[in-house]
């Protein structure tokens, strides 16, 4: 199911539009994205834990938000 621009900011919050348009290409579920969100936010806590790296579409998603991330710096 694909996700409506509601979806995407319950995940991620007030965001702008273009990273809203962005997300809903890639096609991605509520749960990849809040799993990519994770990752972008935190990913040394998540390796602690020994957890994979992120593969496929929360990979992409993840890169999607740190690039975003990098350009608001």
């Amino acid at each position: 199911m694909t996700m409506t621009s509601d979806d995407v900011i319950a995940v991620l919050g007030p965001v702008d539009e273009t990273l809203v348009a962005e997300v809903i290409a890639t096609g991605a579920t509520q749960v990849e994205l809040a799993e990519a969100l994770a990752w972008a936010s935190n990913d040394e806590a998540l390796i602690g834990e020994g957890r994979p790296l992120p593969t496929g579409m929360t990979a992409a998603l993840v890169d999607l938000l740190v690039s975003e991330e990098e350009e608001m710096e």
